[in-house]
């Protein structure tokens, strides 16, 4: 009999924690990539309007899925997707020319319509890498002309030497103006610090040739540790001067999947990935993560659950394991670009499977897709596997308790009236209180769900009024509203008095 019991208990906790708690909050979101004109803009040289409409259509889809992030990648190449700071060129990307200007500000652009639909903006940034292209040269006005001791080429590309204190600088810097001219939500780079390993014509892995600044900079430190303490630096010193800056700016990292196999590091994961993030890339993720330097981190675990080498649920269990009693969220990168490819990913469900592994985890607090191309054009009917099976609810995002907990007072004289398009709703909010953005309550009867998400409708900024037109309403029914104010690191105020309108 007790056994029997222990085996219902088990299964009622794992049914809590697969439709409750972990559902609640949830971070979605997608990379939007610029480099190679990969997603947006589709082509170099577009108008503006037709820039504009594009990336209109980003958000759109995101919004329909219910997605509540996106990261949009604003400087691939040691270029620029914003107005200021002006040290680098514009990018090519956009117009085909680099340094020309396309005429407006895309980053303010895409700031201003994403949160026009509440969608959380972070500006994403690749540190180092200055040319993309094997034999690509530096445009002729850049600023790594004038500090030809700042670069290293690296099987026909360039980047800027993360060895070199002053280049490792500039780089902060610019992203740090970033931070303080525009009104972005969070700063992101994914796995691109010192370059993966390029193999030369006898098959050897090339140099990447820092001989210079390690001599100068070294201090009789092996080479290995020496790098993996300039990528330290780097997060440590940006973490910084982005708190400073703006302490609600969060400051996330995707590292390649694995940190390092065990066969290598008892402590590291039970796999045997060809890169790791400490040994091929000089990324200590551990160092970052106990030292809390960043807010979230986004390990791409882009392979399946089957794969030998590294499976998926191996390297989750790690990663939890990994981010455990520090102040950093957790969320996995999914391999969307992989849909409809090999065996495994021809099965419509692995990705759905991914997100359900993550929920019934407890620990991990949302995804991020890569291959928005996959997505858009609805590869293996991912766009109703994501609508029907895993997102059907909106949803707010993760909490970051470590930066603010104090939520905003409830707000007040919630009203409404029909008008000829829906229900318009008004109410009153405290001119010092601290909300970002109104989270939208809707119920057809008096009880709401007890699993409120499944009563909200919508969400919107503050910035855009105290009001709220729900267009969704059917005549002859009656509709209860409840609005609840949260602020910018997603602390939810309570829920206002219930109003009541037949429409």
């Amino acid at each position: 009999m007790k056994k029997i019991l222990c085996l219902i208990f088990t299964f009622l906790l794992c049914i809590t924690s697969i439709f409750g708690k972990d559902t609640k909050r949830e971070f979605r979101g997608i990379w939007i990539a610029t480099v190679d004109n990969i997603n947006w803009p589709s082509k170099k040289g577009l108008s503006v309007e037709d820039q504009k409409k594009e990336y209109i259509d980003i958000l759109n889809e995101i919004k329909s899925l219910n997605m509540n992030a996106i990261i949009m990648q604003v400087r691939p190449t040691a270029d620029r997707f914003y107005k200021y700071p002006s040290s680098e060129p514009w990018s090519q990307y956009i117009t085909g020319e680099s340094g020309k200007n396309p005429g407006y500000d895309p980053l303010a652009f895409f700031i201003e319509e994403a949160h026009k639909r509440n969608i959380e903006f972070h500006a994403w940034f690749n540190p180092y890498r200055i040319t993309l292209k094997k034999g690509e040269p530096i445009p002729k006005e850049h600023i790594a002309r004038k500090h030809p001791n700042w670069i290293i080429e690296y099987a026909g590309r360039y980047y800027y030497d993360p060895g070199n204190p002053q280049a490792r600088e500039f780089t902060e810097n610019v992203i740090v103006d970033v931070v303080k001219h525009y009104d972005i939500d969070g700063v992101h780079m994914d796995d691109y610090f010192y370059p993966y390993p390029v193999l030369g014509k006898n098959r050897k892995v090339l140099h990447f040739n820092d001989d210079k600044s390690f001599a100068k900079y070294g201090k009789g430190m092996e080479r290995g540790n020496w790098r993996r303490e300039n990528t330290n630096a780097f997060v440590k010193e940006l973490s910084h001067k982005i708190k400073k800056t703006k302490p609600y700016v969060k400051f996330g990292i995707s590292p390649f999947g694995v940190w390092r196999n065990n066969d290598k590091d008892p402590t590291g994961s039970k796999t045997r990935a060809g890169a790791e993030n400490y040994d091929t890339l000089y990324a200590d993720t551990r160092v970052w993560i106990k030292n809390n330097w960043i807010d979230y981190i986004v390990p791409q675990i882009y392979w399946d659950f089957n794969l030998r080498v590294a499976p998926y649920k191996t390297l989750v269990d790690w990663w939890i394991n990994e981010v455990k009693g520090s102040k950093v969220n957790l969320y996995i990168g999914q391999a969307a670009y992989k849909l409809g490819g090999t065996k495994a990913w021809r099965n419509k469900n692995e990705l759905i499977n991914q997100i359900k592994y993550n929920r019934s985890t407890g620990k991990v607090q949302g995804n991020i897709f890569f291959g928005y191309d996959k997505i858009n054009k609805n590869v293996m009917d991912i766009k109703n596997s994501l609508k029907n099976k895993v997102y059907e609810n909106i949803v707010l995002p993760n909490r970051t308790p470590w930066i603010d907990t104090v939520a905003p007072k409830k707000v007040t004289h919630l009203s409404g009236k029909k008008v000829s398009k829906g229900i318009l709703l008004n109410w009153k909010d405290f001119p010092k209180n601290y909300t970002d953005y109104y989270v939208i309550y809707r119920s057809e009867n008096k009880n709401f769900s007890k699993d409120l998400n499944k009563n909200i409708i919508d969400t919107v900024k503050r910035k855009y009024g105290e009001k709220y037109l729900d267009t969704r309403v059917i005549k002859g029914k009656s509709y209860y509203y409840m609005i609840a104010p949260v602020d910018r690191v997603h602390n939810q105020g309570e829920q206002s008095k219930t109003f009541k309108i037949n429409y």
